[in-house]
């Protein structure tokens, strides 16, 4: 990874792109003070974003469950382009859009873009795959969707349990997690999906559980469904993962990540990675 970096922040009505060590937010901001906010990370693949739609409408269901007021696609449009005017083409990047309350006092809210390139390591786990481990987010599976203000499928800013989780698995020996419910159902990564394949179909936890609604899923469902593979909503636990035939991680910018290890426990993927990832790139 490079040291090349590029911000835009929307100011006065405009994206105003800025040097990328400039400060952009003030002290007060509630989405740094608080984590009071929403973001996305969107792929940049051969210098454009062709997956922005869909992280744009997952922006403003964010928001709407934060109560933070959507400033339009429009706004987040122009700040895509403002960062991506200088890109160069060939490397691919991965674009942040952030949303936070603002500073407050009747202020509007923040919004600016941050596009940098994907880190060496994001490729590493998209290539070779990742070892995993299995945790508790310690909540019963149908909590969420009746606890409105734990911001079930909400993308917020505040990631601090998503970041401890990774630490810890790293202490570990893995690379990353999946999350589970107090009674040990299925839920998602810290920044990821999970999906699994087993008796000829595709898996991946049910929304009530509050999990987010991963796009990238969504987009291997609808072109799996359309080519004949079945798929659906499945209430798995870790041990349906142990007998699966493959086992994936999904996010915008990482792909799918077959998973070779969970729980200390070797595992293949069948030869359905190259499917999965066919699929993706339709």
């Amino acid at each position: 990874m490079t040291d090349q970096r590029s911000v835009a922040i929307w100011r006065d009505g405009v994206a105003v792109a800025v040097p990328a060590e400039e400060p952009v937010v003030t002290a007060a901001d509630q989405g740094l003070v608080r984590g009071d906010g929403a973001f996305e990370s969107v792929a940049v693949i051969d210098g454009a974003t062709p997956h922005l739609a869909d992280h744009l409408a997952r922006l403003v269901r964010s928001a709407a469950l934060l109560e933070i007021p959507h400033p339009g696609d429009g706004v987040w449009r122009a700040l895509v382009d403002a960062v991506l005017a200088e890109w160069p083409t060939g490397t691919e990047g991965v674009v942040r859009l952030l949303l936070t309350r603002g500073p407050g006092g009747g202020a509007p809210p923040t919004a600016l873009a941050l596009l940098a390139p994907v880190p060496a390591e994001t490729l590493r786990q998209r290539s070779t795959g990742v070892s995993v481990v299995s945790l508790s987010l310690g909540v019963p599976a149908d909590f969420r969707s009746r606890a409105p203000w734990l911001l079930g499928g909400a993308k917020t800013l505040s990631y601090a349990v998503n970041m401890a989780a990774y630490r810890h698995a790293a202490r570990l020996g893995a690379d990353d997690v999946v999350l589970t419910s107090l009674e040990g159902q299925l839920l998602e990564g810290p920044t990821s999906t999970v999906a699994w394949a087993a008796d000829g179909t595709l898996h991946t936890p049910p929304l009530d559980t509050g999990i987010l609604a991963g796009t990238t899923v969504a987009r291997l469902f609808e072109r799996a469904d359309a080519a004949g593979w079945p798929t659906a909503r499945t209430a798995g636990t870790v041990d349906d993962l142990h007998a699966a035939d493959a086992v994936w991680l999904l996010s915008g910018v990482r792909g799918a990540a077959p998973v070779h290890t969970l729980d200390g426990v070797r595992r293949g993927d069948a030869g359905l990675t190259v499917r999965v990832r066919e699929l993706l790139a339709g």
